[in-house]
């Protein structure tokens, strides 16, 4: 299923503005309340719908990450990516853009279909938890969070990632359509 606006608009749960309605948006909203009143997360360390971008062979390319959560210090603790399907279908996408995301690598990531979730340790790619209690509180992400050191991909490491990710974002489970990511128009053969 692709991500597809639905003609309305709603009110934004982290920033109070009036956004477009779309498919995925009433699942972004609910999982950035359950973080910010469940979980304990301060508002303003929540962020929505963050571009990655990235290239393949010369073009541009990027990809909306659906919640991002910064630390104290500003860096990215904890990216969030809403899956359509089954969340670990999703998990090798979700790593590697935790390993190319800018401020990176973002140590944990959460997959999410709101009824599911797996918590992901980015730099082994291991699941350390499953279903909706494994989303972290604030002072536990803080806590798992705190001392590690991150060490950006070397060029040829991001050159691979990349090109899995584009894979995944592209052409796998075209989870990047619409809305969600921007992608130069196809060349005609002959071009």
């Amino acid at each position: 299923m692709h991500e597809t606006s639905l003609g309305g608009t709603l009110r934004d749960y982290l920033t109070g503005e009036e956004i477009e309605e779309t498919t995925y948006e009433e699942f972004r909203q609910a999982l950035a309340r359950l973080l910010v009143e469940e979980r304990g997360y301060p508002r303003d360390r929540l962020r929505a719908k963050v571009e990655l971008p990235y290239e393949v062979d010369g073009e541009a390319y990027s990809r909306r990450v659906d919640l991002v959560a910064y630390d104290p210090e500003d860096r990215p603790a904890l990216l969030v990516f809403f899956s359509s399907g089954d969340v670990g279908s999703y998990e090798r996408e979700t790593v590697v853009a935790a390993r190319l995301f800018p401020g990176g690598p973002v140590p944990l990531a959460l997959v999410t279909d709101t009824m599911q979730a797996q918590l992901l340790d980015t730099v082994s790619g291991e699941v350390l938890a499953s279903g909706m209690a494994s989303v972290p509180t604030w002072d536990d992400l803080l806590g798992r969070t705190r001392d590690v050191v991150r060490v950006p991909p070397t060029t040829t490491q991001r050159a691979k990632l990349t090109r899995i990710f584009h894979t995944y974002c592209g052409f796998l489970f075209g989870a990047c359509c619409s809305e969600s990511c921007s992608l130069p128009p196809k060349r005609r053969s002959g071009s």
